[in-house]
């Protein structure tokens, strides 16, 4: 796959300059990622994406790659990360664009369409299905519910823990978390972990790569977050509930033409059952609404035809 024809640059919006990259002319499609992930996670998406007339953009989102970072933990709840995703409209010379998201992207896109319809034309999202804001604090629901239980995001709250563990051998913290999440993992093998265990120990280290996930790609996202660190990715999970008190009256219904897809072998999906079942409700819109078969969690870099094949089958919807 040769990625000569994506462009990197830094552009100014909502007062950081984010990394971005670029391939193809026409209407704008963002694509925003996830943890722990980068620009690169898209890199499947440009060439046919282009190919069939979009200006296909992914940025790193702030706190990674080669993006500001600010400092405050405060700096990345999701009122700030929308704003920087609503700022990249004009400063790349458009009026509208479509935001396509996935893992924490998709959140961030779910938002940008529900508080700025008129920039956003179309949604899309991978991984995780669209929710309204809950009633009650996210992070409060998250500790009643794994109450006595090792969960990840309960994990990343303290500042510096899973910074430390994540940063020991970058290479193989990813490697392990990157297979953990993917339709190669077999959770039901995995021990029981305890409230108070880190998060990589005991996990499996395949010996060979799951066949979407190159050396060459391993070794550019270890490249990103030995530049990086930890710490701005990780600060997304800290706002949870700082997010929850800055959009109270956020619009509960997405009404744009919007597209969702997931792995079956998504853990997101097991967690999100409610949320998926409920979709078609709070989107109405939904054009595209499919569960790809034995994929797991990395959506478009697993599945990258499917993906390729639905959203450009999605975008030349949108003209019709």
């Amino acid at each position: 796959m040769s990625l000569s024809n994506i462009r990197q640059r830094r552009v100014a919006t909502n007062g950081i300059s984010l990394n971005i990259a670029e391939q193809g002319e026409g209407p704008l499609v963002l694509m925003l990622h996830g943890f722990p992930e980068s620009w690169y996670s898209w890199r499947h998406q440009f060439a046919p994406l282009a190919a069939a007339g979009f200006h296909a953009v992914a940025p790193d989102m702030r706190g990674y790659g080669k993006s500001d970072k600010p400092p405050e933990i405060s700096a990345y709840n999701q009122v700030e990360v929308v704003a920087d995703i609503i700022g990249l409209i004009p400063a790349l010379g458009a009026e509208t664009a479509v935001v396509i998201g996935h893992d924490w992207g998709a959140p961030t896109a779910w938002s940008a369409a529900a508080q700025h319809p008129c920039q956003v034309r179309a949604v899309g999202t991978l991984s995780v299905p669209y929710s309204p804001r809950p009633e009650a604090p996210p992070l409060d629901m998250l500790r009643e519910a794994f109450k006595g239980q090792f969960f990840y995001q309960l994990y990343f709250q303290e500042p510096g823990v899973a910074e430390a563990e994540f940063e020991v051998d970058i290479r193989t913290a990813l490697r392990k978390f990157l297979f953990l999440a993917s339709g190669q993992s077999d959770a039901s093998t995995l021990a029981t972990k305890q409230p108070d265990d880190d998060l990589l120990s005991g996990l499996p280290d395949p010996e060979v790569l799951p066949p979407w996930l190159t050396e060459a790609d391993l070794e550019f996202y270890t490249g990103e977050f030995e530049r990086s660190g930890f710490r701005g990715p990780l600060n997304y999970y800290r706002n949870h509930n700082l997010t929850w008190r800055l959009t109270e009256g956020a619009p509960a219904v997405i009404e744009q033409p919007a597209l969702f897809a997931a792995g079956e072998k998504d853990g997101v999906i097991l967690m999100a059952a409610e949320a998926l079942k409920r979709m078609p409700e709070r989107v109405p819109n939904l054009r595209t609404n499919e569960l790809l078969p034995g994929i797991g969690h990395w959506t478009q870099q697993e599945a990258p035809e499917a993906v390729n094949r639905l959203l450009v089958s999605f975008l030349r919807s949108l003209s019709l």
